[in-house]
């Protein structure tokens, strides 16, 4: 079995395996060229993105500068924003879905090692070779979530749709969908509801109007 497979398996892997340190490289070296690019280079950075990850959705933008550990096991929905300095250490799959806002120093991690120091050094692998191993967890986020600076998602979590997570968290266990989450570790703080609609806000609306749901514009429109 390939080393990536016993990845996906949840089993124990060896990170310096040639043909994963091959797929790291080249995600290593996309990740910089794309740090490299201006804003404004757009035919040039789909290209990159479209060689770098598994899905990048239409609408989606990186500020950069980013950092993708293998890139071919993220997959981004459409219309996602990410601020400056985006990493995801995807060993194991990431997956993003759409409509989200991302803060500047997003971190993504899916790997873990032992807890004993000498297991972390090394152990013996399937065939009794003694090698360096890890494993990983996936990690998923919803629709329409909004997450404040410096937020650090662990390995393993789910985070559901129409979440808003504070600045400073870091996620080590999965947040339902419409929840108010913050704190380290992050937790849940309250559910979100039409109480936090601008519409309680009218010195911050300030003459400016929210969208009916059963009127607000499909998917294209705007």
């Amino acid at each position: 079995m390939k080393e990536e497979e016993k990845i996906f398996r949840g089993e124990l892997f060896c990170p310096a395996d040639p043909e994963l340190k091959a797929i790291k490289l080249r995600s290593h070296k996309l990740s910089a060229r794309y740090s490299r690019t201006a804003e404004d280079e757009v035919e040039l950075r789909c290209e990159l993105t479209r060689q770098l990850l598994a899905a990048f959705g239409e609408g989606s933008f990186m500020q950069g500068p980013v950092f993708f550990h293998y890139g071919k096991h993220t997959r981004i929905g459409k219309r996602n924003f990410f601020n400056y300095n985006l990493t995801i250490q995807d060993d194991a799959p990431v997956t993003i879905g759409d409509d989200n806002n991302f803060g500047p120093n997003l971190t993504i991690v899916t790997p873990l090692h032992p807890m004993l120091p000498d297991e972390r050094r090394v152990m013996l692998d399937q065939d009794g070779k003694p090698k360096h191993l890890c494993y990983a967890r996936p990690v998923r986020i919803g629709n329409d979530c909004w997450f404040g600076a410096n937020v650090v998602v662990c390995p393993g979590v789910t985070i559901g749709d129409n979440c808003v997570i504070g600045a400073g968290s870091v996620v080590t266990k999965d947040i339902p969908a419409n929840s108010f989450a913050a704190g380290c570790p992050c937790s849940v703080i309250r559910e979100i509801t039409e109480a936090d609609s601008m519409n309680c806000k009218p010195e911050i609306l300030a003459g400016n109007r929210t969208i009916p749901r059963d009127r607000f514009p499909m998917e294209g429109s705007v």
